[in-house]
């Protein structure tokens, strides 16, 4: 059974009728051994119309060919119950007999079987079985017959309408005799009775004799080929039930036994409810005028696109088989159908709008739409003509997933090719190593979907990480520095100098099976790997590692893009290790040429920053600096010279030396700045440097200040305002005309001073005046908040404020921030002294007291020495008024005073020469000496640190012993030679000193 139904199932959609009705016939009768089979189509009125017979001889199929479907025969009762029956012949003549009617011929076999053939929710025929000796079929057999008409009935739905044979058109003289000899039928047919009337040329056209003709519509049914029964029949009881006109074209047999085309036409009449009675209409062979309608209705019928035609009222007037198998119904079910009726129309949104647009425009449109059930995609074409419109549909699911495909993959390469552009400028922008890793992250990562990127360059003979993206830090940290050796993925890489790719876990372990298992790529957290060797100037030097999380295989234009890629980086790569190179050892001068380090005094407690430009920026010149001076002074400096670069680095260095040797000559910041304008103005035209000198007195609490086309300072009192003290605005160092102008400020315990250059508060997107404001508001929060407290704080604080992180500096910025601290007025003394030797003693006199007071017992000896040689020598070789001032801060200081601008020099004595050591002694005897000019002359001065002789660090061991022996011994002599030789009226209880002319020396 399987097989005969696997063998129907063979047969392709789309054969004709007859061809269905035999195979089901034939394998019915072999399956269930009968002795033959009938196929009846159900007619109009009571009438069954035999269709096709297998095994059974005319004799017994002329009383089949019309069969009441109404009467007690089998394939009326299987009809009439909708399922199969079975008539034993034993059950009676009448019921065995298809007809009632006169008695035939003897019917053999035990019964008939018959099954109902159904086309939707409709009867519209039967298939019967006439059984042979073996009785009523069991109920595998009945399972097999109702197969056998479930697939005629599905069959049925898929075959095409008849085609009548070709034809030679007519033309010219025999069409006009065709046309005058066209005779035309017309007949009348009683719907309720069943009754037909027919005129001479309608007998003519359905091939009946007058004597055969009964008045019944049996009479047409016989006539029709069986294959055009079903349709003709479904045509006309459409036309009553909807009402409209009844048009159909199918075959008849002529009374030669051939067939024929007609054409007929008709429309019912109905009573006052509404019911058909009658119909009416006329008939006319087509055989020549459709000819060449059906070779196009073949090809319209065949075609691989859907293919409609509908009416004015949009009712379908066409479908060819595609068409139907789109939709989903028949043509017949199709056939005069509302096309927005149809389920698969109505779930198309917007459809119904579209095509009636266009159908109002006259105009050709095409559109696709997709069907909501199946989701594939059609094209509809839908071309308006003068009696309706016709559609076309084809399917281009495939056409455009391979249209998107192809147009992805030309997007993907233009992205490519854009992603390869935007690489090649961006690496011809990038200056430093970091700038060429960001730019292939960016721009190449992304269009091959890959999540690592690693660059390895080799430095001696290791392996040093230039930048990596993607991958875990503690991978990173065991890859880098690794030494050359066989085994290491990169290493062979850079050997062979060829390009690898790798697209699985698998692949690697084939390679690198120590690596694989020493568990590298699950470290790693990637599964497939573009190993690229960066080679340029003929030599491999590095390697870059494109790396993806999941397997990866590339194909060979991603291979060949990527390799190109490479060439690229290599080049870009080369060039930027050499400015990198470079730009290290520029900051690395530039590094040297600061501070390396702030002097802690006791005058300023003070922070500094540096802040380099951006990545891409050369060196620059700014500096800072901390100058510590005589007499608790200390200067601040700050300056920036024009432009970028390794000159402006050394020129950088060269003024800070120079400022520092002008600043221990103690000169006015004024004399300074005239200096530092001589020295820029004799470089070359084009250099110019801006700077600011503050110096500040602790004794005093004051501030001097002079600058050069520099920012003011910003001067923050210890209640929080913020103040910008502006002297004149002179211009840069180079380009100025001293004198420079010099003011004067007092400056409050506790007061904040900041010196900055105009990186810190200038920029393309900020002007001077608003990046100073913005420095005054910076400085007085912290100052409200208690930050400010630590300097270092605030200098983070300022620089996060003032040039944030995000946005890259053009210029270099520097700044320093100091807390300035006056000497308390009980550090500090000082006495006038008298004219000629006396002086010396009362000097000694009042350091011995100050000292006692201030506790400092263990420096009276040397500090009595000191003074005694620079008062001696004052008073030997100077003028004017003498006074002595003694701080007491970091540091033991004391000071001579007097009107005379000689300034003392030490100098190489001889063994002869009785003076000549004054100095070489106060060199021993102090930490550093110094002189300095005055408004009123020049200070001598000296600082001694505050510890035991012994612990001190600068005089060597014992060099006040190899001078004299016994200091108060000393002291004493000194007092009484000085007193002897200039002053008898001294004090007779005042200290003598016998080498008051050695311990001077000659200031000529």
């Amino acid at each position: 059974m399987n097989a005969r139904l696997d063998l129907l199932g063979t047969v392709a959609p789309g054969a004709a009728e007859s061809e269905v009705f035999r195979l089901a016939l034939q394998h019915a009768v072999g399956e269930l051994g009968a002795l033959g089979a009938a196929m009846h189509i159900r007619g109009p009125m009571s009438a069954l119309r035999l269709v096709s017979a297998v095994g059974l001889p005319a004799v017994l199929t002329r009383s089949w060919e019309i069969v009441d479907q109404e009467g007690p025969s089998a394939p009326a009762l299987a009809l009439h119950r909708g399922d199969g029956v079975w008539v034993p012949m034993e059950s009676g003549e009448s019921a065995a007999r298809p007809v009632a009617g006169p008695a035939g011929p003897a019917w053999p076999g035990s019964g008939l079987a018959a099954l109902p053939v159904s086309s939707e929710d409709r009867r519209i025929g039967t298939l019967t079985v006439l059984a042979g000796d073996r009785g009523e079929p069991t109920p595998r057999q009945w399972a097999f017959l109702q197969a056998v008409v479930a697939w005629a009935e599905e069959r049925l739905r898929q075959a095409p309408p008849p085609a009548a044979p070709a034809h030679t058109e007519l033309s010219g003289e025999r069409l006009r005799q065709a046309l005058a000899e066209v005779s035309v039928a017309s007949w009348d047919w009683n719907i309720r009775t069943g009754d037909l009337v027919w005129d001479e040329a309608a007998l003519d056209l359905y091939g009946t004799l007058p004597a055969d003709f009964t008045g019944k519509i049996e009479n047409w049914m016989r006539a029709i080929h069986p294959d055009d029964l079903a349709p003709t029949l479904a045509v006309a009881q459409r036309a009553i039930h909807d009402h409209t006109v009844y048009e159909a074209e199918y075959r008849v047999r002529r009374l030669d036994g051939s067939y024929g085309w007609t054409r007929a036409r008709g429309r019912a009449v109905y009573d006052e409810q509404g019911e058909a009675v009658r119909m009416v209409g006329v008939g006319w062979e087509s055989n020549e005028s459709r000819s060449a309608r059906e070779a196009l209705s073949r090809a319209l019928r065949h075609m691989s696109d859907g293919f409609l035609a509908v009416d004015e009222q949009w009712r379908i007037t066409f479908a060819n088989l595609q068409a139907e198998r789109t939709l989903g119904f028949s043509e017949q079910e199709l056939f005069g159908r509302l096309l927005w009726d149809l389920p698969s129309a109505r779930r198309i949104t917007g459809l119904e709008e579209r095509c009636r647009e266009a159908a109002v425009q006259d105009e050709p449109v095409g559109f696709d739409v997709r069907s909501p059930g199946s989701r594939r995609l059609y094209h509809l074409r839908l071309v308006p003509g003068p009696d309706g419109c016709t559609l076309y549909f084809t399917d281009v699911t495939d056409k455009r997933r391979l249209a998107e495909e192809r147009q992805s993959a030309e997007r993907a390469t233009a992205e490519r090719a854009a992603r390869v552009a935007e690489l090649t400028a961006d690496l011809a922008k990038a200056t430093t190593s970091q700038d060429v890793v960001d730019a292939v992250a960016r721009r190449v990562l992304p269009p091959f979907a890959a999540t690592g990127l690693l660059m390895q360059v080799i430095e001696g003979d290791r392996l040093h990480r230039v930048g990596a993206v993607g991958y875990p830090e503690e991978f990173l940290d065991l890859l880098d520095s690794r030494p050359r050796s066989s085994g290491d993925p990169a290493w062979d890489l850079i050997a062979s100098g060829t390009p690898l790719f790798l697209s699985s876990v698998e692949e690697f372990a084939a390679h690198w099976p120590e690596q694989a298992a020493a568990g590298l790529p699950a470290l790693a957290g990637t599964q497939a790997w573009a190993f690229l060797p960066l080679a340029a100037s003929g030599h491999t030097f590095g390697v870059c590692v494109v790396a993806f999380d999941r397997p990866r295989l590339l194909n060979d234009e991603e291979r060949t893009l990527l390799t190109t890629i490479s060439a690229l980086v290599a080049q870009a790569l080369e060039r930027a290790r050499l400015y990198d190179a470079e730009y290290a050892r520029s900051r690395e001068l530039q590094r040297s040429l600061l501070p390396q380090g702030l002097p802690e005094l006791a005058a300023c407690t003070a922070a500094a920053r540096y802040l380099p430009a951006g990545q891409g920026m050369d060196v620059g010149g700014d500096w800072y600096d901390i100058i510590p001076l005589s007499g608790g002074q200390v200067a601040l400096v700050v300056g920036d010279v024009m432009g970028h670069g390794l000159p402006e680095a050394a020129t950088m260095g060269r003024l800070r030396t120079a400022v520092h040797t002008l600043a221990d000559l103690e000169l006015p910041p004024d004399e300074i700045m005239s200096h530092l304008n001589d020295i820029v103005g004799g470089m070359n035209e084009e250099s110019y440097a801006t700077c600011l000198y503050a110096l500040y007195d602790s004794t005093t609490r004051t501030c001097h200040i002079s600058r050069a086309g520099h920012p003011p300072p910003a001067l923050v009192h210890p209640d929080g305002t913020v103040h910008f003290p502006e002297p004149a605005a002179d211009p840069p160092l180079g380009a100025a005309k001293p004198p420079f102008e010099t003011i004067e400020m007092p400056v409050p315990e506790g007061s904040l001073i900041m010196l900055y250059t105009d990186g810190l508060v200038e920029s393309s997107k900020r002007d001077i005046d608003t990046g100073m404001a913005d420095l005054a508001r910076l400085l007085h929060t912290t100052h409200e908040d208690g930050t400010s407290a630590d300097l270092e704080h605030l200098c983070d604080i300022l620089t996060a404020g003032l040039l944030p992180t995000d946005q890259q500096a053009a210029d270099d910025a520097a700044f320093l921030v100091a807390r300035l601290h006056a000497l308390p007025e009980d550090r500090m003394a000082a006495w006038p002294l008298p004219k000629g030797p006396k002086a010396a003693g009362q000097a000694r006199r009042h350091v011995r007291g100050q000292l006692a007071d201030w506790g400092l017992d263990d420096l009276v000896p040397t500090t009595e020495l000191l003074v005694s040689e620079l008062v001696g020598n004052v008073v030997r070789h100077a003028k004017g008024p003498v006074r002595l001032r003694l701080l007491y801060g970091a540091e033991l200081i004391c000071e001579v005073f007097d009107g005379s601008l000689t300034m003392p020099r030490i100098r190489r004595a001889s063994e002869s020469d009785e003076g000549g050591r004054g100095l070489q002694l106060v060199t021993a005897l102090s930490e550093r000496w110094g002189v300095r000019y005055t408004p009123t002359g020049k200070c001598i001065w000296t600082e001694q640190v505050l510890c035991g002789l012994d612990d001190r660090t600068g005089p060597a061991p014992g060099a006040q012993d190899l001078v004299f022996l016994d200091p108060g011994l000393f002291a004493a002599d000194l007092d009484a030679l000085l007193s002897q030789d200039g002053d008898e009226d001294a004090d007779p209880g005042a200290d003598a000193d016998a080498d008051g002319d050695r311990g001077a020396d000659n200031a000529s």
